[in-house]
């Protein structure tokens, strides 16, 4: 409450003092500037929490400071490992990028170790943007990309319809050699980097920084794909009955294609630019679409289930209102491309409605999102983990979770689907997906429209189920002879 009696003369006069019953109006707010909560001398720029007000000095030593602390609490990423950053130019990747841009620069006190690279997939074919606009964003995007200084590689959606199944099979990350530990890795780069000043190979101050090169030794300028590949990517969700489906089937063909770019290009690592309000949003989507069982390995900080490819979260702690303030005052670049849902109503997907329901709650209860958030820090990755390529989801390539089949809800939905033969055939594809997948799959329209390296994947492991079936039945009727021969 203002003290009016110190000078604050509109509180008295908003009181309507000597005018009888004075009408209900909220209270006065003296326009004092609020001091910042950390350094406490000057005026508070932005309030991120109740009661959290601070200056922009502050604000971008704290933001700093939760990027840093963030990656040296987990100890993921090892120095001199080579880190692919996902960038779809939204206000999250960007500044996820001007993070590693200053973690890495010269004025720096403790520098980053690691060496990074960019990708950028253009999604505008689907997302009903012309070529001219299509064209526009890629130059934006580019300009972009070369100012960092860091190798980048421009990719469009439609090269997903030509990845090989490979792409669809874990790395052997998990049968080799054991990793060193953090400490051995650090304690080696040190050594390294000695040696190299021993040798007199010149200053080290910019070690991990990596010189730019074009995508991949292709034109300078950006060029969209062949017609014939945006037709077909333009039928594939044109076929798919439901916005959710399109929503689904978008994430998966943009994962398979950074997960192969990284793979091609040598990086082990893999960032993305998810915050803690779009971790959330997707924590409760994954719930309503029945990926219950894989919410710690889509949400959380590390996603190993590629195996040579780990994918990394390193915004997940941000919320979308401090990256918004942290763009604005530091002047962060962005590249928006409209998303697949724009111009639709809240209902048409699942995404969509969950995104409304958790924002207009945040509205009302500024905790929601970081409540949502912490409830999915609690979960554990152990119950996604497969031992065999049989045992995967041949679309989202996380463990199936369809033990004990006959006791879920999953029956009854997939009693109709599960008709036909051949090897495209519907009744093919069920066997290799999880719970969540099965629903999806029924609303991507038919078999035949799935991108061609995810029907020979699915040929290629039904012929070693089939296999594997023939090998067990082999040897059980060796089983029962053997005790009537002897």
């Amino acid at each position: 409450m203002c003290e009016a009696n110190r000078g604050c003369g509109e509180c008295a006069a908003g009181l309507g003092v000597g005018l009888g019953a004075p009408r209900r109006r909220p209270a006065a707010v003296c326009r004092q500037p609020r001091p910042c909560v950390k350094c406490g001398d000057s005026a508070a720029a932005v309030v991120i929490r109740i009661g959290d007000g601070f200056c922009r000095a502050c604000f971008r030593e704290y933001f700093v400071h939760k990027f840093r602390a963030m990656l040296g609490k987990n100890r993921v990423i090892f120095p001199g490992e080579k880190v692919l950053l996902a960038l779809s130019g939204g206000p999250a990747s960007s500044a996820m990028l001007r993070q590693v841009q200053e973690g890495l620069s010269r004025e720096t006190a403790k520098r980053l170790r690691f060496v990074p690279g960019l990708v950028h997939i253009d999604e505008g074919a689907v997302c009903g943007q012309s070529p001219a606009q299509r064209e526009q964003n890629l130059a934006q995007m580019e300009a972009l990309l070369q100012e960092t200084g860091f190798p980048y590689y421009l990719a469009s959606l439609e090269q997903a319809l030509e990845l090989p199944g490979s792409v669809l099979r874990r790395g052997p990350g998990a049968a080799g050699e054991p990793c060193p530990s953090y400490k051995e890795a650090v304690e080696g780069f040190i050594q390294q980097q000695r040696q190299e000043v021993a040798d007199g190979d010149g200053d080290t101050s910019s070690a991990g920084l990596s010189t730019q090169h074009g995508p991949g030794g292709h034109p300078a300028a950006p060029r969209l794909p062949p017609a014939a590949l945006t037709a077909e990517l333009l039928r594939l969700f044109e076929a798919a009955e439901t916005l959710t489906a399109k929503e689904e089937l978008l994430q998966m063909l943009r994962g398979h294609l950074i997960l192969h770019t990284a793979r091609t290009r040598g990086y082990p690592k893999v960032m993305t630019g998810e915050s803690c309000t779009r971790v959330a949003v997707k924590l409760l989507t994954n719930l309503a679409l029945g990926r219950g069982a894989f919410l710690a390995v889509d949400t959380g900080f590390v996603d190993s289930r590629h195996g040579d490819v780990t994918l990394v979260r390193p915004m997940r702690e941000y919320m979308a209102k401090e990256i918004a303030f942290y763009n604005h005052f530091f002047g962060v670049p962005t590249v928006i491309t409209p998303p697949l849902s724009t111009k639709r109503r809240e209902k048409t997907s699942i995404h969509r409605l969950m995104e409304s329901f958790l924002l207009g709650l945040q509205a009302d209860f500024p905790s929601t999102i970081s409540t949502v958030y912490r409830t999915g820090e609690k979960l554990s990755a152990a119950p996604a983990e497969a031992s065999s390529e049989l045992q995967r989801c041949l679309l989202c390539l996380c463990a199936l979770d369809i033990d004990g089949e006959e006791e879920l809800a999953l029956e009854p939905t997939l009693v109709t689907e599960e008709t036909g033969d051949g090897a495209d055939s519907r009744a093919a594809f069920i066997p290799l997906l999880c719970y969540s997948c099965r629903l999806t799959f029924k609303e991507m329209g038919p078999p035949a429209t799935l991108p061609s390296y995810v029907r020979t994947e699915a040929r290629h492991r039904s012929c070693r189920a089939r296999m594997k079936e023939q090998i067990q039945e082999f040897l059980l009727e060796d089983d029962e002879e053997e005790p009537g021969t002897s």
